[in-house]
């Protein structure tokens, strides 16, 4: 492999011969005699007078008298297309010699190794004719089919007395430009001025120039004294007319009619250089002595025009030019995609324009560029390729998808249940918080009931009598009672009446409502039971998630039926609560939420009962709610079936209960729930809707393996999922999921991070970077395992933001691979 990134092509011409000097590399050396082509200076010339005859207006430079033209119209756009044409094959021709061969030869055998993005030859003529010619245009590349882009040509002085200021790692602050604004006879710096401005942004710009009935004298002595300024300028602008001297290095049109030379600038320069001065763009005419100058006196590079330019033109090429600039593109790649520009696309407007621009580079220098802020460079290398761009689409699309997002939440807690019992994180809990008497199969056949849609009320009524014979002191009902079983709906309204009115202590009942698809509320009969005495709560399930509590600000929307059940069985344990009585004549449930509200405004004591419920991970927040628009569960606590069932609650078929005399003695402090037990037509609005897929909850499928095999149940009724959402308010354990949305972001940051700057560039080393990675990730995986068992309660997802982090690890050490 190549370890330079530059050839040094020196071109001496005596006489009719040039000498071609190729040196390259450790002192590598090759020299060719040419033959210099005499047509070649005379199909220049003729070139150059119908070029300055197309732009004989607004050029920025003076023109000698070419002498009278005929009197005819002559269609000079045509004969400069035509003259460009044979004056480049010309040139083509003579560099596409034989005797150069081993010099092209040479360079693509250089280029096709080279590491870097470009290949730079740094060209120095002996005599102005030379130096006139575009050497930039030479194809060095093309009969070794090589991209023309991959080899630059720069140009370089051939004297380089001056020492280039190092300016690596010295210029944090915004980059500052010196504009210098000449004489603007005949021209119009507007357009200028605009596009310069516009860097504004990225650099601090000084304009200083000629304005009318401005002293001469202290217009020199402003412009050396600013040139020379303590603040420093990293780059040089001048737009005017400006022409070539023999003796002083060029000459600058500052005025009408007043030009100051270079040599008198020299030493403003020089201290302009060691300041920090890199690079120098002269926007005007015959620009070749003054490179060659400014180079000698060590400034970095400086961007010319060979011949004269017209306005216009030097205007599209400096709004081209700036713009690339402002991508923080450096000075030869801004100034050969601006030579593009008027080549490509506004070749038919200005011919040959794109022949006069040249860089002129001091070979020890490196090319300056804008430096972005901090925020901008992150921003900027943040940015992802292509590649890149597609395949977190893809990711961050499945992220968004709710099934996706459910099919990897219950594989993650099936995860998390096998990790708790593995590490021996399974509580054991002597009698769970909830009994669920089920009316299974089995009940509605022993109890010879026909159709259980609806449940029977006389059924109903015999389960509660027999919970309330057993000092049951808190009922949920999960079936909606809002149609009339005119032979049955008293004995039920008597058998809750009496439980009510039970001693020492009422029993509570909590009712199951909901809303129907036309938006009305589903509710239980009045002539079965009082809301002034008893409680109402949604049952509709939002399956894997927790149902959240209504905000304080919204006294009217419903709880849920396992909130009321939660809040009904705290309550009873509060000697001064309110209970429910048969003779209340307002909404008990408006009691208790006011009662909950004041223990809440007033911090007393017994407000720790109340923690999980008034917590505000119990209550919708914003950013979840904003999350709904979106289609999206964002921070929605979830149902954590990685905890056992048997620790949420225990399972009595209704047949066992009301066969059994004694059921159990902690039956006063445990919630009891009557629900339907998985049979076929459970469910509202069509057969079956109650009863959900255990397969789509693996974690519970796991647990039903682990405790009782012999269970081959599929069905997971609503019974037991208000039966988990009671554990969790009770037990104060509300799992907050993380979005894989914003993990697979913070993903991207450090992937990327680690794909720019930790990975090793040597190959011996990836293995070992791989182990490490490996580690890290398996650190997370542990860590967001514990977390989501921790009180911490947070669900930090892994598998898809690992995937994120493992596609820049693996795109970076294939991408290095395939540039080695």
């Amino acid at each position: 492999m190549m370890n330079f990134t530059a050839f040094y092509l020196t071109i001496q011409q005596v006489e009719q011969v040039c000498l071609f000097q190729l040196s390259w590399g450790q002192g590598q050396h090759l020299s060719v005699n040419v033959t210099y082509p005499e047509n070649l200076t005379k199909l220049y010339q003729e070139w150059q007078n119908i070029y300055l005859s197309f732009y004989k207006k607004a050029l920025r430079g003076k023109v000698a008298n070419m002498g009278s033209l005929a009197a005819p119209p002559i269609d000079w756009h045509a004969r400069l297309v035509q003259a460009e044409a044979q004056f480049l094959s010309e040139f083509h021709h003579w560099l596409r010699s034989a005797e150069l061969f081993e010099i092209r030869k040479q360079i693509a055998q250089a280029s096709k190794q080279n590491q870097n993005p470009y290949l730079d030859i740094f060209i120095t003529c002996s005599t102005l004719t030379l130096a006139k010619l575009p050497w930039e245009v030479w194809e060095i590349g093309t009969e070794f089919a090589l991209e023309s882009s991959q080899i630059r040509i720069v140009r370089t002085a051939k004297n380089r007395q001056g020492t280039v200021t190092s300016t690596q790692g010295k210029y944090p602050h915004k980059a500052r430009i010196l504009v210098i604004l000449g004489d603007e006879t005949g021209l119009n710096f507007k357009t200028e001025k605009q596009a310069i401005k516009s860097l504004n942004a990225h650099a601090e710009v000084t304009f200083i120039g000629w304005q009318p009935n401005k002293n001469i004298d202290e217009l020199k002595t402003e412009i050396v004294k600013t040139i020379s300024s303590q603040i420093g300028w990293d780059i040089l602008f001048f737009a005017g007319h400006s022409n070539e001297t023999n003796l002083t290095g060029g000459e600058l049109g500052i005025a009408p009619h007043v030009a100051l030379s270079i040599s008198e600038l020299e030493p403003a320069l020089i201290t302009a250089k060691d300041r920090g001065l890199q690079c120098a763009v002269f926007n005007s005419c015959n620009g070749l002595t003054i490179a060659d100058k400014l180079i000698d006196l060590g400034i970095s590079q400086v961007a010319v025009m060979r011949e004269p330019i017209h306005n216009e033109v030097a205007e599209e090429f400096l709004l081209r030019f700036l713009q690339v600039l402002a991508e923080y593109k450096d000075v030869h790649h801004s100034l050969i995609l601006a030579g593009q520009y008027l080549k490509i696309e506004k070749n038919f407007t200005y011919p040959s324009a794109y022949l006069i621009p040249s860089l002129f580079r001091h070979p020890g220098a490196n090319l300056f560029r804008l430096q972005p802020s901090f925020v901008n460079e992150i921003t900027e290398k943040l940015i992802p390729t292509r590649k890149e761009a597609i395949a977190l689409s893809v990711l961050l699309i499945i992220s968004l998808l709710l099934p996706v997002q459910q099919f990897l939440l219950q594989r993650r807690i099936l995860g998390q249940a096998i990790y708790r019992q593995l590490t021996g994180q399974v509580a054991t809990v002597a009698t769970p918080p909830v009994l669920l008497v089920e009316i299974d199969e089995d009940s509605i056949r022993k109890a010879k009931i026909s159709n259980p849609k609806p449940i029977e009320r006389k059924y109903l009524a015999s389960l509660i009598d027999r919970l309330t014979a057993n000092q049951a002191k808190m009922i949920g009902i999960d079936y909606l009672l809002d149609r009339h079983q005119e032979a049955s709906d008293s004995i039920l309204a008597k058998s809750i009446q009496s439980a009510v009115n039970s001693s020492p202590k009422p029993t509570w009942f909590v009712f199951a409502g909901t809303l129907n698809k036309k938006s009305q509320w589903l509710r239980v009969l009045p002539n079965i039971a009082n809301l002034n005495w008893s409680l109402e709560g949604e049952i509709e399930l939002s399956p894997g998630y927790m149902q959240l509590l209504p905000d304080h600000n919204s006294p009217s929307s419903p709880w849920s039926f396992s909130s009321l059940l939660t809040l009904g069985h705290k309550l009873q344990q509060i000697p001064n609560a309110p209970q429910p009585k048969l003779d209340s004549q307002s909404d008990f449930s408006l009691q208790m939420r006011n009662f909950l509200y004041r223990q809440e405004e007033d911090k007393k004591d017994i407000s720790p009962i109340f923690t999980s419920l008034i917590s505000k991970r119990s209550h919708s927040q914003l950013i979840t709610v904003l999350s709904y628009q979106l289609n999206q569960m964002w921070m929605h606590p979830i149902i954590d079936f990685s905890i056992s069932p048997k620790q949420a609650y225990k399972t009595i078929p209704a047949w066992q209960l009301l066969e059994n005399k004694v059921i159990s003695k902690n039956l006063p402090e445990q919630i009891v729930i009557i629900a339907p037990g998985g049979y076929e037509e459970a469910g509202i609005s069509q057969d079956g809707e109650d009863n959900f897929s255990v397969s789509d909850f693996p974690a519970i499928k796991y647990w039903r393996d682990q405790e009782n095999p012999i269970n081959q149940s599929q069905v997971l009724t609503g019974g037991e999922y208000h039966a988990y959402m009671i554990h969790h308010l009770l037990t104060e354990r509300l799992v907050i999921p993380i979005p894989d949305f914003w993990m697979i972001g913070v993903a991207i940051l450090i992937g990327k991070s680690l794909s720019l700057y930790l990975l090793p560039s040597k190959k011996s080393n990836q293995p070992q970077s791989l182990i490490i990675i490996t580690i890290v990730t398996g650190i997370y995986g542990l860590i967001s395992l514990q977390l989501y068992i921790s009180a911490t309660a947070i669900l930090l997802p892994w598998l898809l933001p690992s995937v994120t982090l493992w596609f820049y690890i693996l795109s970076a050490i294939l991408d290095k691979k395939s540039d080695e």
